[in-house]
């Protein structure tokens, strides 16, 4: 199986070969941090002393006193922490003795209320640290006063439940401290009403606002600039922090060290935060709102309604000029739709008469004059995408980065207009223009000069077979240390990797079918308690069909459950609590689930994720590459899926006494040789292609 994963410090372009094994205690730190981090560490010191149940692991602490010295010495530090090695101790600890400002970054929302609430202020009493710590939200996740009042006067509510929960996100309002609305229990966060409570960057009025004084985003951000350490996630570091945009811009410039959790997400985020992009969606909610500011302050201008009419009309047109399926469409694809580039022409020609109307009427009131700078803003922006023309802030960014054995010691000084990758991306209501950066590896590089800092990147999946080469190309991280520690788990004892024998082509029609039938002995062996994980919906609605007909024919008490049944909490608490259901999801599942205990023994991944080469973004990055006599599948597309399936497979085993088998179907993993490196990449688990060795593995753990 795998081997061993030994601490390690690499340069970021190392070849692909294991590492030198080294003694977990043989590490001695340089810093006076450093020093005092090992005290924390010790057998008898204040963790070990102050948390119930707490077990020192060589792991935690070595990797805490790297996480030491890059602060100390203000380094690039990329770390693959394996589940279970206890990676955020492992980097709060020197955060909080740093003495310096930290901004903690992670995936999600809920993994940054876990902070929060949870694991700073229990690691802040152990250390006894007087530090202030904030957290930092988008604004969408707060209360507006203004947008909540207007709401409230025009009372025009779609649902029963939309006007019910805006009363009660009022009586919210007047007794919360923070406006967050993930502490109004009475509304749900998914609830679509949170969008007429709320504010987005385009129709905030900014210091315009009669509520100015009460704004609950400037009194968080005011809280964050106080704090010593301050809790984001990765969308609002991109999206306020790095793209400098209002609000927490002032946060990086004051910042001692950033920390990256989860750090296997950044690529795709910054992606996303580093292009840009215009939806048919942006332009109806600007038709919404000036409909609304017209009626209050401008009801004797006859040409706004109208021009709204228009809009909305031209937006859902352009959604309808491309297949009502959601999908992703190349520039290629998008002109071969015969209507396309005349709905595109009167959208455009819709957002420009608003904006001509609007100008007349912006100086009777702020919520008129913020309308008006965003049709601007629209009609800029699809005038930029269609010309190609790239933003303000990327003329000046870097282009593509070198290959990994490019033989450099950084990027080069030259600045050069990064090239865009132009597609769409068509939503059930919605279609979106999106113009994404080939590489954002220059351009981030280039958002991490200026101050010196410490930069931490820590994900439990970053390498393949400990090489992190692709990860930091991706990034732009060019000669920085890195390092691997494997999980404390026994997984030659806790679990069972089982690649079944006789498996089709996975692009064969009836492979979801077989998948199915290669499950079937395993899941009734493990009596429930199962996820499968499908990359792609289509597999996803296929297996749970076969699944939930193979349940009733047989008789069995095993509830089925299916990704879109419920929010992703809410189905995640009903799997725990039924303690045998099966769960069948997508991408959504992959990551960021902890279920713990005989709820989940068994993960089934159906294929090996690869992403569609026909997508739009991977399509041209792979073009790129191989133009560049670099072989895209293995320099690009492999490590992707090895991380991916890594993420799919740390869903199993999550303490020291749960038990369970990985099921990967795919038939490449062992018949190709790129496969090797996909289960070297996994944590040591006993592999078989015997299925009754895997019902057996379940039988005797019954006994």
């Amino acid at each position: 199986m795998a081997s061993s994963l030994s601490p390690s410090s690499t340069s970021a372009i190392v070849a692909d070969v294991p590492a030198e094994p080294a003694a977990a205690h043989a590490y001695i730190p340089a810093s006076a941090l450093g020093g005092r981090v090992e005290q924390i560490f010790r057998p008898d010191g204040p963790l070990a002393a102050s948390v119930g149940h707490y077990r020192l692991r060589p792991q935690q602490r070595e990797m805490a006193l790297r996480i030491a010295d890059a602060v100390a010495e203000n380094r690039v530090f990329v770390a693959e922490a394996g589940t279970g090695t206890g990676k955020t101790f492992a980097y709060l600890v020197p955060a909080l003795l740093s003495g310096g400002k930290v901004i903690v970054s992670t995936g999600t929302k809920t993994l940054q209320d876990q902070l929060f609430t949870k694991d700073i202020p229990l690691v802040r009493g152990v250390l006894n640290a007087p530090v202030k710590v904030a957290l930092l939200k988008g604004r969408a996740n707060y209360v507006c006063h203004y947008h909540l009042q207007r709401s409230l006067l025009e009372g025009r509510f779609l649902t029963r439940d939309d006007a019910t929960y805006i009363q009660r996100i009022a009586r919210f309002a007047a007794i919360t401290g923070t406006g967050d609305k993930a502490e109004c229990p009475d509304v749900p966060e998914a609830a679509p009403v949170w969008g007429m409570a709320t504010s987005t960057r385009e129709n905030c009025l900014g210091q315009e606002c009669p509520n100015h004084k009460d704004c609950f985003v400037l009194a968080a951000r005011r809280q964050a600039q106080e704090a010593d350490v301050v809790v984001v996630n990765h969308h609002l570091f991109f999206a306020d922090v790095m793209l400098k945009d209002e609000g927490s811009a002032e946060l990086l410039p004051a910042c001692n060290t950033v920390i990256f959790d989860e750090a296997h997400q950044l690529p795709e985020t910054a992606s996303l935060f580093f292009g840009e992009s215009v939806s048919t969606a942006q332009a109806v909610d600007l038709a919404r709102d000036t409909r609304a500011e017209a009626l209050t302050d401008a009801r004797d201008c006859l040409d706004l309604p109208p021009a709204c009419a228009v809009l909305e009309k031209a937006a859902k047109d352009l959604r309808l000029a491309v297949p009502l399926d959601p999908a992703r469409y190349s520039l290629a694809q998008l002109a071969r739709f015969p209507q396309f580039e005349s709905a595109l022409d009167g959208f455009e020609a819709a957002i420009d008469h608003l904006a001509a109307v609007l100008e007349t009427q912006a100086g009777r009131s702020e919520g008129l004059k913020n309308c008006w700078e965003r049709s601007l803003e629209l009609a800029a922006l699809i005038h930029k995408w269609r010309s190609g023309v790239p933003g303000e802030a990327d003329e000046t960014a870097f282009s593509e980065a070198p290959a990994p054995d490019a033989k450099q010691d950084g990027p080069s000084d030259k600045a050069t207009p990064v090239e865009h990758i132009r597609w769409a991306e068509a939503y059930t209501h919605a279609l979106q223009l999106n113009a994404t950066p080939l590489s954002i590896a220059r351009i981030f590089r280039r958002q991490m000069g200026g101050h010196p800092r410490a930069w931490i990147f820590t994900s439990a999946t970053l390498a393949v077979q400990q090489n992190f080469t692709h990860y930091c190309a991706e990034m732009g991280l060019w000669e920085v240390e890195t390092a691997c520690w494997e999980s404390p788990f026994r997984y030659d004892e806790q679990a069972i990797l089982y690649s079944p024998s006789g498996m089709p082509d996975p692009n064969n029609p009836a492979y979801p079918d077989a998948v199915m039938n290669k499950a079937w002995p395993v899941l009734k062996a493990a009596r429930g308690g199962a996820f499968f994980l499908c990359t792609s919906l289509r597999a996803m609605r296929r297996i749970h069909e076969l699944l939930k007909a193979r349940i009733e024919d047989e008789g069995l008490d095993i509830p089925l459950l299916i990704q879109g049944e419920g929010s992703k909490n809410e189905l995640l608490d009903r799997f725990r609590l039924l303690g045998n259901a099966v769960l069948v999801g997508s991408q959504s599942f992959w990551e960021g689930v902890d279920v713990r205990g005989e709820a989940l023994s068994l993960v089934v991944i159906d294929k090996l994720p690869f992403a569609p080469p026909d997508d739009p973004v991977l399509s041209a990055r792979i073009e790129h590459l191989n133009k560049a006599g670099r072989n895209a599948f293995i320099d690009y597309q492999l490590p992707r899926a090895v991380i991916n399936v890594k993420q799919g497979a740390g869903r199993l085993i999550r303490s020291e006494t749960d038990r369970g088998v990985l099921m990967i179907c795919d038939p490449r993993m062992v018949d190709k040789p790129y496969g090797r490196r996909v289960w070297r990449s996994l944590p040591p688990m006993r592999r078989t292609r015997d299925e009754q060795v895997v019902v057996d593995f379940f039988t005797d753990g019954r006994d």
